[in-house]
């Protein structure tokens, strides 16, 4: 069964005025085909199965879905939203705030796996309405009764596929039991394969349908493939790289392995590149993904499930290493870049083996793919394609009251950079990072830690090759 849709504008919903007029502030007029589709069934307080790709408006869906039914004056947990990564809960909650603004004192709380655990149980003492988190942190404080959770009236799945990937069902099991049985169940995910919908039913009651094709248009993005041998991958990613030159690209690797290999190749030839996998330590990932969201490494090279969550808006292009056997998986990966009205760039390399992942491919766009040979590609100018920025971290973060216009203020003023040269800071609960201008990196360096932040010095080292 999917939801009838007759409207593509907000204000045709039974929402309050607070509501639909932040929304019209945030600039959400029309519904994107997800929000069309899923809308009057979570309204309706069904459950819901929606099938959408990231980047959909899924997270506005639910989030509206969430403040639609919640009452602020009634201060225990409503909702619960899971996410695979940290990143993505991080986004979510950033969504949710946004859309809540207008509300009166909605607490909403981020719970994830790699933060110390006595502040979050601090948190949840104080209360909260909404909780984002991950899997596993949430399953611990079950476990030391730190959460209670049989307030909860909607519970959210996000990206289940990848949750499920990674191993957290169990986890799922055991937070979908600590729930009331009496709840509204919305379950989104990219792909969602037999195995999914097994291990997904137990939890939702006659739910409700949606799917939203996962195709891009050829216009947005340009999908090229190149035939190559099996020992040849690497080299043909150089290449590719040499040739096109993008500012940032993700690589996808089947396997861990090949990321760690590929990334050390990359490197060796000047690039700067860095690996992403599962099982890396959560201060490793942050760090990994701080550089590459702040254009301090041109290359990242990682796996799917590792590359899940990620908030990169600008991307010049995806390059897929190796052909991935679920054409939905192949969708989800070029639909990272072409974001927004920017054009995108999806380059596949394939050896002879693969041909028939490549075919599958054709049949679910229902045309050809475009084939290019590798040996007409010509470097550009420019020698090895370095990150313009590089990543400075800073040893204190919101626990030493440090703010983003802190660092601007010393970096423009004291150390003499202009705006354009000092690139995004990111602040976590005990480090900062900033990015600067490869150029006056040293010299920066140099004068902030002969100078003071806010009257104090702080240790510091770059993180990013110079």
């Amino acid at each position: 069964m999917t939801a009838i849709v007759t409207t593509s504008s907000f204000s045709n919903l039974p929402l309050s005025p607070a509501l639909l007029r932040n929304l019209d502030s945030l600039g959400y007029h029309e519904m994107t085909t997800i929000q069309a589709q899923s809308l009057p069934v979570i309204l309706e307080r069904r459950d819901l199965i929606a099938q959408a790709k990231t980047g959909s408006g899924k997270t506005a869906a639910f989030g509206i879905g969430i403040l639609h039914k919640l009452n602020p004056t009634y201060f225990a947990i409503q909702a619960l939203v899971l996410c695979p990564t940290r990143e993505l809960a991080d986004q979510v909650a950033k969504e949710l705030r946004r859309l809540a603004r207008l509300e009166d004192n909605v607490k909403i709380l981020t719970l994830c796996g790699g933060s110390p655990m006595g502040p979050q149980i601090g948190s949840l003492e104080h209360g909260a309405h909404i909780i984002v988190g991950t899997p596993g942190r949430i399953r611990d404080h079950i476990g030391r009764g730190t959460i209670n959770l049989s307030t909860v009236q909607t519970l959210v799945l996000d990206e289940a596929d990848r949750m499920v990937d990674m191993g957290f069902y169990e986890e799922i099991s055991g937070i979908v039991s600590a729930c009331p049985k009496r709840r509204q169940t919305l379950l989104f995910s990219a792909t969602y394969p037999d195995d999914i919908r097994k291990a997904s039913a137990e939890f939702l009651r006659q739910p409700v349908e949606v799917k939203v094709e996962a195709q891009h248009d050829s216009g947005q993005i340009e999908q090229r493939f190149y035939e190559v041998s099996y020992d040849g991958r690497n080299a043909a990613v150089a290449q590719l790289l040499n040739h096109y030159r993008p500012v940032s690209t993700i690589a996808f690797c089947n396997t861990k392995i090949h990321c760690r290999e590929l990334a050390a190749q990359l490197r060796d030839q000047g690039f700067s590149a860095l690996a992403l996998y599962g099982e890396l330590e959560q201060r490793e990932r942050d760090e990994i993904l701080v550089q590459f969201a702040n254009q301090s490494c041109s290359v990242l090279v990682a796996t799917d499930v590792a590359a899940r969550g990620l908030d990169i808006q600008t991307l010049g292009a995806v390059i897929n290493v190796d052909v991935s056997k679920d054409t939905e998986v192949h969708i989800h990966r070029i639909g990272r870049t072409g974001r927004g009205h920017d054009k995108g760039l999806a380059l596949s390399l394939c050896a002879p083996n693969e041909k028939k992942w490549v075919k599958l491919i054709e049949d679910y766009q229902n045309g050809p793919v475009t084939w290019f040979e590798l040996n007409t590609l010509e470097p550009a100018e420019g020698g090895a394609l370095q990150a313009p920025m590089v990543t400075l971290c800073i040893m204190g973060g919101k626990k030493d009251k440090l703010r983003p216009g802190d660092l601007l203020g010393a970096l423009t003023g004291d150390v003499g950079l202009t705006k354009d040269q000092v690139g995004k800071i990111s602040v976590f609960e005990f480090m900062t990072y900033v990015a600067l201008d490869r150029r006056m990196a040293k010299h920066a360096f140099s004068r902030l830690s002969n100078g003071n932040i806010k009257g104090r010095n702080f240790k510091m080292r770059f993180i990013s090759e110079l």
